[in-house]
């Protein structure tokens, strides 16, 4: 059996920043930090900040006045902005600042008038919070759709004002056809200037369909609830390669293997590299002999902290 491991993989500096920040708001306060949902979609990642000292709740009904609160990295509803702040609660923002450009989107949109369409999955936090950047005051709505299927059934108010945004961590292929369906039916529909979604989730979904003509099956590194996971074993099903979606190493099951197999190992960008060395350890425990990484440039994109962070010492 021999591996083949996709590149770019793991983290993206959208996590890199949010992960930061709770652990540095750990350093500087000393004390209980509190994150409004999982800071990204990794129970790995999530357990390790808990054993720090982060306390994750779902609703700011479960964080005392006056304490802190960080806002994980898929962004949040305007009206969780306030309440917080009507709680007296000290706000580090750990939102993707690419999740942030859909968010000014979304109000440039409705300032102009324009009803807005967002392209995602129900019930995503991410969705959730672009969907609550809407000021209905203005006149306007703003509609959900997943799928082509939806926008054949969707009815607008105004189909010569509409804008569309998208989800950042969707099938960059479905979003495509999605976009395609949509400016089929409203000719007027305009768009952002460039794609909402990110460049990390492009990178990992783009380096599946380079290894998918090279390997018999997929690992997908990730959780259940991680978006940009699940479309990357989605990518690769598409492409005619049975995909896996694992937490970790021991989820792998001997059963998927034979011999002369060629494996190839991915995981989203919110799945730590340390979860992929255990796979490829238990890959080479049931008889990997080799592992290849795929060439491909690194990906440089940094975010900066939050001013009040940046001078905390490690």
């Amino acid at each position: 059996m021999h591996v083949k491991l996709a590149k770019p993989r793991s983290f993206c500096a959208g996590v890199v920043r949010a992960i930061d920040i709770v652990e540095r708001s750990l350093e500087l306060y000393g004390s209980l930090v509190y994150v409004l949902h999982e800071i990204v979609h990794n129970h790995h990642v999530v357990d390790q900040l808990r054993q720090k000292g982060a306390v994750f709740v779902e609703s700011l009904d479960d964080i005392p006045s006056g304490e802190k609160v960080v806002f994980s990295a898929h962004g949040v509803a305007k009206n969780r902005i306030t309440e917080a702040k009507e709680k007296g609660l000290e706000i580090m923002d750990a939102t993707c600042p690419l999740v942030t450009k859909v968010h000014l989107e979304v109000q440039r949109y409705a300032e102009e008038g324009k009803e807005v369409i967002l392209i995602g999955h129900e019930g995503h936090v991410e969705v959730i919070g672009t969907l609550g950047q809407y000021d209905t005051s203005l006149g306007g709505a703003m509609y959900l759709v997943q799928s082509v299927e939806d926008v054949a059934t969707l009815q607008v108010r105004n189909p010569d004002a509409l804008g569309y945004v998208t989800q950042t961590t969707l099938s960059v292929f479905d979003t495509e056809q999605i976009i395609q369906a949509l400016k089929e039916k409203y000719p007027k529909i305009v768009g952002p200037k460039s794609d909402d979604i990110c460049y990390a989730t492009q990178n990992r979904q783009q380096a599946v369909v380079d290894l998918s003509g090279e390997v018999d099956v997929l690992l997908v590194v990730g959780t259940e609830n991680s978006s940009n996971s699940n479309r990357l074993r989605e990518v690769g099903e598409q492409h005619g390669v049975r995909s896996y979606l694992i937490p970790g190493p021991a989820d792998i099951n001997p059963q998927w293997f034979s011999d002369d197999m060629v494996v190839g190992v991915t995981a989203g960008a919110s799945a730590p590299e340390i979860l992929v060395d255990g796979v490829l350890a238990r890959l080479n425990e049931l008889g990997a002999t080799s592992t290849v990484e795929i060439p491909a440039e690194d990906e440089r994109i940094t975010f900066p902290l939050p001013k009040a962070l940046r001078t905390v010492t490690r």
